[in-house]
């Protein structure tokens, strides 16, 4: 899109005006040939219900005790997150006091290629307001672009009791579809998630969202699913090391204490990589194709970590007798490494194939008209 086409009004919600030069489209992969096009995640919610806290803490390391610093976003902040092959999007956190059903309001400039709405809810609020906003945001944004993933974070839990976060997640999830169901668009799809900065449930959270906007999703998982079997593993993780989401999983069941001790095993790594693994002249970063880790747990079970890219990080789960087949698990994760790379040389081809034929039809019909 262009500044040009884009109303007046619209600017001064933005940080500059390049932040009105976003792509639309599908994910893609970082690195990869010019034109590829990232999908857009917003971030909606009343004034201080976590936006920017969220964002802070996935993406920056942010301490969740450090944001309560932060001041409110009065300006639409757009971010590129391009931190491995498979974690590349925009991040656009919009300020609660928007109205976006103003008339001088181009909301469907913004709803356009939109992969992702996310809208947070502050669960220790009145939320009445908040669920008003909710259902005219994505009735609005259904309108204007059906593919759109809708998410529901219901925030600041780590305040409740279980029994209230189960509660309010009940109350919250019967009134947004019942509103809904009243418009006459039931089609529309609502996800909720019961998130917080002060534990691993937001990591868990944006993971299953950014997990929608891969299309080589169930490819991933298939080859995560051959892995363990043939590698005598119980539960994989391929995870993006800076920001410790997870890009997919096997189809087992994934317990929260499970992906905690996969982002704790991260941060060991990357924290021993940064005070003993880099000599004092060597600018790279804490993390290659070196990288790997083994902890022995007290119940006779192993984690594995061990280096996929440049920035994804595969870490097994598995028995300690599992284990002494260390050099079979080794080869089969360099096969599955090498069909990481298989895919990524795929779309890349199927990229280049579509950039000539645009080319050669663009010719074709230029040279029609002379």
């Amino acid at each position: 899109m262009n500044v040009e086409d884009t109303d007046e009004s619209l600017l001064g919600y933005f940080d500059d005006e390049d932040d009105l030069n976003a792509e639309d489209g599908v994910m893609g992969f970082s690195g990869s040939p010019p034109g590829e096009v990232k999908p857009r995640i917003l971030l909606m919610g009343l004034r201080r219900s976590g936006k920017s806290s969220i964002q802070k803490v996935v993406f920056h390391k942010m301490s969740p005790n450090e944001t309560l610093f932060l001041e409110s976003t009065n300006k639409i902040c757009r971010e590129d997150v391009s931190s491995s092959s498979f974690v590349s999007f925009q991040i656009w956190d919009f300020p609660g006091q928007i109205d976006f059903f103003d008339p001088t309001f181009d909301y469907e400039m913004i709803f356009r290629g939109t992969g992702a709405l996310i809208f947070v809810i502050d669960s220790q609020d009145d939320y009445v307001e908040a669920l008003c906003r909710l259902h005219l945001t994505v009735t609005r944004a259904y309108k204007v672009n059906p593919d759109i993933n809708f998410e529901v974070f219901i925030h600041k839990v780590d305040g409740l009791t279980d029994e209230h976060k189960i509660e309010k997640q009940r109350d919250i999830h019967k009134r947004s579809n019942n509103d809904i169901a009243d418009s006459g668009l039931e089609q529309i799809h609502l996800s909720f998630y019961l998130t917080s900065i002060y534990d691993h449930s937001i990591f868990e959270a944006f993971s299953k969202v950014v997990q929608k906007l891969i299309p080589q999703l169930p490819t991933l998982e298939n080859l995560l699913n051959i892995f363990i079997s043939n590698s005598g593993i119980e539960k994989a993780f391929l995870l993006d090391v800076v920001s410790k989401i997870y890009i997919a999983t096997d189809s087992s069941p994934a317990d929260m204490q499970t992906y905690e001790l996969c982002c704790d095993m991260i941060d060991v790594v990357v924290d021993i990589s940064c005070i003993y693994g880099l000599s004092d002249t060597e600018p790279a970063l804490p993390y290659d194709k070196e990288s790997m880790a083994i902890i022995h747990l007290n119940n006779v079970t192993v984690l594995y970590l061990k280096e996929v890219t440049k920035f994804l990080a595969m870490v097994c789960f598995l028995r300690k007798e599992s284990f002494e087949r260390k050099g079979l698990i080794d080869y089969n994760l360099h096969c599955f490494k090498k069909a990481i790379q298989d895919i990524f040389d795929v779309r890349v081809k199927l990229q280049q194939n579509r950039k000539f034929f645009h080319r050669r039809t663009s010719s074709k019909g230029s040279s029609s008209l002379h």
